[in-house]
């Protein structure tokens, strides 16, 4: 970790001229400012005491007659911003967001994060997290529609992948960074793309995601494209996910490996894996939290509609890769982009947790191909789905006391808040689907 003093005299090395500071409000949305890098004294308070703030003006914070809010950098989160112009001098901290008293902020994703990950390192574990962000690249024709910027599928080559320019830059950039790039290539929807990076501690992790979604956006703008997150931007072809890979270690020992078992699975991962299927719907609304992302997970698409796990089985929720002793990890498939992944990674932390505190017994594996499965089929092997709308996964997030109690009162309650309206702006729109078919009734 970096002392305030290292940090100003690299601050000084790099002729930094403007501090960034970084938050993001209750649906993972960044939100900075700008300060002048002036004398020492400036940055060292900057640090101690935090910049003060309208909260009210965020989403998700607090109301305008106690609007007053602190951020104040966290000094390990020091990093370049590759793709701002070299004589701009940008660096960028994230910050923590505390009230004017100097308690941490209830309504802070971060805090809220840093909250349960507390919770479990006075037991002495860690939660490693790697999640897999898909996006799409896209262009517009020439009536504004937007469009894939190519035709290419599932790790296809030049000259039908026309991605490999944008993904050669992004691993530049994204390296200098400090991201461990594990792989790019094209995913199996026209356009669509995946870079995936090194498992981390959950905090750094979640971070690292945000400062992703941000990189690549300013990148790919600075080379005249557009990037979309957006879970399912075209109708007919697979949506994007952000698969999350999770596991919990004590020290050096992976909680989830066992090697003395036919599976080579321990009993904590079991037990972690009925907690995530047993809250899996009304987790859904955190990590799926879009009226957009039910279009993603519907049949037909690799999306994970089951609730279910399997060996490998990529039809189920939940897949267990072929990696084992430290590598053992269960890979949670509803997730989308889009989600706030402070918040995710807080919810199926806390799932996971109350299925290894009350032994939850998450069945047996499903290994073979639930799509296949007809209704009937599904019901007589007790295999359930998740919710199909928005409508449903906030409905299950209301009567879910694990999750609520995890996030907290205010970010519950906020966060609701935030759904209710979306739904009720969604359901009142007319599409040009209704029209079609219902115009000459």
């Amino acid at each position: 970790m970096d002392t305030i003093g290292n940090l100003i005299e690299k601050m000084d090395e790099k002729a930094i001229k403007f501090v960034r500071l970084q938050f993001v409000d209750i649906n993972g949305v960044p939100k900075s400012i700008s300060v002048p890098f002036g004398n020492d004294d400036d940055i060292e308070d900057m640090f101690n005491d935090g910049v003060l703030f309208d909260g009210s003006s965020v989403d998700g914070f607090v109301e305008i007659h106690d609007s007053d809010l602190v951020m104040k950098p966290d000094p390990n989160t020091f990093s370049l911003l590759p793709w701002r112009p070299e004589e701009s001098c940008v660096c960028r901290f994230i910050c923590d967001i505390y009230t004017p008293e100097n308690k941490p902020f209830e309504g802070d994703p971060r805090g809220i994060l840093k909250k349960s990950l507390k919770k479990i390192k006075d037991k002495g574990l860690s939660y490693n997290i790697g999640p897999e962000p898909e996006f799409f690249i896209i262009d517009q024709d020439e009536e504004g529609n937007y469009i894939p910027h190519d035709d290419a599928s599932y790790f296809d080559v030049e000259p039908l992948d026309k991605g490999p320019n944008f993904r050669r830059k992004l691993v530049v950039d994204l390296e200098e960074l400090g991201f461990e790039v594990e792989a790019s290539h094209h995913e199996v929807a026209p356009g669509q793309n995946e870079i995936a990076f090194k498992f981390d501690d959950a905090l750094k992790t979640a971070d690292a995601v945000i400062t992703f979604k941000q990189a690549i956006k300013a990148i790919v703008d600075n080379m005249g494209y557009m990037v979309t997150f957006m879970p399912k931007p075209f109708f007919g072809v697979n949506g994007s996910g952000m698969h999350c890979h999770q596991s919990l270690f004590k020290g050096n020992e992976n909680l989830f490996s066992d090697e003395s078992s036919k599976s080579g699975l321990s009993q904590d991962a079991l037990y972690f894996m009925g907690g995530l299927l047993k809250h899996s719907e009304a987790l859904s609304a955190v990590v799926a939290p879009t009226v957009n992302s039910y279009k993603r997970l519907v049949p037909g698409y690799e999306a994970p509609v089951y609730m279910a796990y399997g060996l490998k089985n990529r039809s189920a929720l939940i897949r267990i890769p072929a990696a084992r002793g430290k590598g053992t990890r269960i890979e949670y498939r509803s997730p989308d982009p889009s989600c706030n992944p402070y918040l995710a990674f807080t919810a199926m932390l806390e799932v996971g947790l109350d299925g290894i505190n009350n032994k939850i017994d998450p069945g047996e594996p499903a290994e073979f191909n639930i799509y296949n499965l007809t209704n009937e089929e599904l019901e007589e092997k007790g295999i359930g789905t998740l919710p199909a709308s928005l409508w449903e996964a906030y409905h299950a997030f209301e009567e879910n006391n694990v999750i609520q109690k995890g996030l907290g009162k205010h970010i519950s309650e906020k966060f609701l808040d935030s759904k209710y309206a979306e739904w009720d702006e969604y359901r009142i729109q007319v599409f040009g689907y209704e029209q079609k078919k219902y115009i000459g009734l």
